[in-house]
């Protein structure tokens, strides 16, 4: 009898937050990553849908990385009745601890400020999951090593192998029946300023690939000295920079080049704040595991203490009423929520204010609408006028630009049956679609939301 692997695509499928892609099998189910959607209102709409397959019989979820688009959807997946481990490595699910929690800390503020405020249409506004929620999670988390199999049954076995991106990040080698199913995960980056290049997979019989920036090159420009000019120019004008950033290794890269910067004397010392609750928990994970990334005890320690850390929201409101010109780095990096928004209130209708963005803006959200030149911004409810200057920075972006994606798969030595491009937008995944084709002859399929397919085993 013909055996079978049925694929379901639960997320990042047209799109690109959300990952979750259920892989059904004889031995076992597995569900790769469980991520919440972002960005425009119907996808955020869909966190709120229970998933359209029976979750009890999930046996193990398997995560790439620690992002909110790959593990956001937790505590949701055990309310909808999953008992099974989660698994990744070390730095990874220490990094979705922070996140889940945190996550969780957001989601009741909000609710618990929308019923008072009555800028809701929910009567109550309930929070999408809570931090109970995320604890219990977190209590199903099981750490495995990097580049070792782990068996999950006898004809099934899987391992992470190393793939910058952020601290803890993999892709995922799925092996079933003797057919290897291939999970890019979040494909890094070569140079990056903290951690070592990818690895990459030398055999896939069923690929799924992220194509986030599968139409784009990243511009070729040099970060330290366009981070000078925007400083000086900041300085100049009298006015603050504000870096939304991403709390998992941007915020640390931002640290690390600033501090050089002023050790090359390229910068005065001007006052850097980070405010991030998040981003300092962060901090604490790459001194925990060194092996990691790039830098040395000696760098992390004068890096965190070139920069003010800010420690309470009272110290936010006190660092909005300095007067000195300043940096601020706040989260989170696509304007969708945290500390970056009360900063943003006060200081986006200044002119002498620069906002700097400085990674991916998915489809509908503040940092995207901000990037194409939105004249007002709406935050808690209000309009605010835009008349801080709006830069962006696309090569620090984490994520492998088209020429890293094929050069990711340029050690494969075999023809995969299957390809599949996901975690992308429509033009970027038929862009990358073309592209594979013209260099490699591979045929690749675009899976929307929900799709299903088989693969013989």
């Amino acid at each position: 009898m013909e055996k079978f692997v049925k694929i379901n695509f639960l997320g990042a499928a047209g799109v690109v937050t959300g990952s979750k892609f259920l892989i059904e099998t004889s031995e076992k189910n597995i569900l790769i990553d469980c991520g919440m959607f972002q960005g425009l209102k119907a996808l955020r709409e869909l966190n709120w849908e229970d998933l359209p397959i029976d979750v009890s019989s999930i046996d193990v979820v398997v995560l790439t990385h620690g992002h909110l688009d790959h593990v956001g959807y937790l505590p949701r997946l055990l309310k909808q009745g999953f008992k099974g481990k989660i698994k990744g490595t070390a730095p990874t699910l220490a990094i979705a601890e922070i996140i889940l929690k945190d996550s969780a800390k957001i989601h009741e503020e909000e609710a618990n400020k929308a019923n008072k405020e009555k800028y809701t249409k929910h009567s109550p506004a309930l929070p999408f999951y809570t931090i109970k929620d995320a604890e219990n999670t977190i209590k199903q988390f099981e750490v495995e090593l990097e580049d070792k199999w782990v068996q999950l049954s006898e004809h099934i076995a899987f391992r992470f192998q190393y793939n910058g991106h952020i601290i803890g990040a993999t892709f995922i080698e799925l092996d079933i029946n003797e057919k290897r199913f291939v999970f890019s995960g979040d494909i890094g980056r070569k140079n990056d300023y903290l951690l070592s290049d990818p690895k990459k997979p030398e055999w896939a019989d069923v690929l799924f690939i992220e194509s986030t920036y599968g139409n784009k090159l990243h511009p070729v420009e040099n970060i330290e000295d366009v981070l000078t000019e925007i400083i000086l120019e900041t300085i100049h004008k009298k006015g603050n920079l504000i870096i939304p950033s991403f709390a998992v290794e941007r915020l640390q890269t931002l640290m690390f080049i600033l501090w050089k910067l002023y050790q090359k004397n390229r910068i005065p010392n001007i006052p850097i704040f980070v405010d991030s609750p998040m981003g300092n928990n962060v901090l604490d994970v790459f001194k925990r595991f060194p092996k990691w990334h790039k830098l040395s005890s000696e760098d992390y320690t004068a890096m965190c203490n070139h920069v003010n850390i800010i420690q309470s929201y009272k110290e936010t409101w006190e660092t909005i009423d300095d007067k000195r010109s300043k940096i601020i780095i706040a989260g989170s990096g696509m304007v969708t929520g945290g500390r970056v928004l009360t900063y943003l209130k006060q200081l986006i209708d200044e002119p002498s204010t620069t906002v700097l963005l400085v990674g991916y803006q998915a489809e509908g959200t503040r940092g995207r609408q901000l990037q194409e030149g939105a004249h007002e911004i709406r935050f808690f409810g209000k309009y605010y006028p835009v008349k801080a200057t709006i830069k962006n920075i696309e090569s620090l972006s984490a994520h492998a630009d088209q020429k890293d994606l094929l050069d990711w798969v340029s050690d494969i030595k075999n023809v995969p049956e299957h390809v599949y491009l996901i975690h992308g937008e429509p033009a970027s995944l038929d862009a990358f679609r073309v592209k594979l084709k013209a260099v490699y002859n591979w045929n690749a399929t675009i899976p929307k939301l929900t799709d299903v397919s088989k693969v013989l085993v």
